[in-house]
């Protein structure tokens, strides 16, 4: 009996002291990237003392115009298709991608304007003004009456929100140079910040401006064209595969009022570009407007058709086996060198210059759709198939609502 009520006693005095210490332990809060405090967890110095280490404000990563968040995660990724090639260049492989940002549209005619207006506004030499001009003769042929798109497909204002063609790889590079500096510099004078003091770099210590605009990594594109986000149930379990940025295995819509209907912009077959008047298929008998068709799970729109897409990647056959599984690019040549592919005697198309770029066209049938397809042309060349669309890292985001 005495044992009893000591023990009583005990669990009466114990259960306070006991939740009194959860409390403690799930109330402390530990430094974020927003809310870093103010002295150092290291070494104890304040911060933003005189000659102290400055710490900025920090909320965020800032907005990236026109781009959209792609929560990152693993997937498999590779050609779903029959390799009709014959390259084997692209068999399927499990990869992790971090989370990323890409913009929601191809880079359009209208931000291709712009961008040669600030080059030009910029004091730029007059070999690189020259060089931002697209090749608008991409769309003239010996046999064909194209000349209207020659003269018109960049400037008429009909066109604007039409993707732009005839730039090559290295254009498409020097566009999200000039894109980044362009952002950052409207998001520092909007913070306040003297650009001019600092030799016109914008530290991004400052958390006022955003990482750089880049073409995405090929791994980045198909994983951001295949959007599986919208096959899971319940945990990590996915229901099906995707051969196009859609469900199904078919290119038609088979919902609703637009039931019929094609979901991309693309070839159906030889002299078929758009259908029959009165009842046109996908109405593109060229390329059509960015924000045509229903976007993908990620919001992503014409991730197949309209204009294939250049990557940063360099092309090489055997990337899906060399490369990284963990944020898989080839930017380089390293393990699979020039030499090897006896360019310099005409035995192979593959060199250093040879550039990736992906998803069918305006001109190309359904089997170029499925994002898993790959092919490769020489960075200094341009067609009136071929746009890009830039992407940025996510920095320090781990889930969508969560913190760093």
């Amino acid at each position: 009996m005495v044992m009893k009520k000591i023990w009583n006693t005990l669990r009466r005095w114990s259960m306070p002291l006991l939740g009194a210490g959860l409390f403690v332990a799930c109330s402390k809060s530990y430094p974020t990237a927003q809310s870093p405090g103010g002295i150092s967890r290291t070494t104890g110095l304040e911060y933003n003392e005189d000659g102290g280490f400055e710490v900025n404000d920090f909320r965020g990563q800032p907005d990236a115009p026109n781009m959209v968040f792609i929560e990152g995660g693993r997937a498999t990724l590779g050609s779903y298709e029959e390799d009709v090639m014959k390259l084997r260049d692209n068999l399927e492989r499990t990869v992790t991608v971090a989370s990323f940002y890409m913009d929601e549209t191809e880079v359009t005619n209208i931000a291709w304007l712009e961008y040669m207006h600030g080059v030009i506004a910029g004091d730029s030499s007059r070999a690189f003004i020259e060089s931002t001009r697209p090749d608008t003769t991409v769309w003239r042929k010996d046999l064909a009456y194209n000349d209207q798109y020659v003269d018109h497909y960049l400037r008429y204002p009909g066109f604007r929100y039409y993707p732009v063609v005839g730039i090559t790889w290295e254009q498409a590079m020097d566009y999200c140079a000039w894109r980044t500096a362009a952002t950052n510099g409207r998001l520092a004078e909007e913070a306040d910040i003297d650009t001019g003091e600092i030799n016109g770099r914008i530290p991004l210590e400052t958390g006022a401006v955003l990482p750089n605009f880049r073409l995405p990594t090929e791994a980045e594109w198909e994983y951001a064209a295949y959007a599986m986000v919208g096959t899971q149930y319940e945990d990590e379990n996915q229901t099906h595969k995707r051969q196009y940025p859609w469900d199904g295995h078919a290119v038609r819509n088979p919902f609703g009022n637009q039931r019929g209907e094609l979901l991309a912009n693309f070839k159906r077959g030889r002299g078929d570009y758009a259908g029959i008047a009165g009842r046109l298929n996908d109405g593109g008998m060229v390329t059509v407007q960015v924000y045509s068709y229903l976007p993908n799970e990620y919001g992503l729109y014409n991730m197949a058709g309209n204009v294939s897409e250049w990557v940063i990647d360099m092309y090489r056959p055997l990337s899906f086996a060399d490369m990284e599984d963990l944020n898989p690019v080839r930017m380089d040549d390293f393990g699979d060198e020039e030499e090897m592919y006896d360019y310099k005697n005409h035995n192979s198309l593959i060199n250093n210059k040879s550039r990736v770029y992906k998803g069918g066209s305006w001109k190309d049938v359904a089997y170029w759709l499925s994002p898993g397809t790959r092919r490769f042309m020489p960075q200094d060349s341009a067609t009136a198939t071929i746009g890009f669309r830039c992407a940025m890292i996510s920095a320090g985001k781990i889930r969508e609502n969560g913190d760093d």
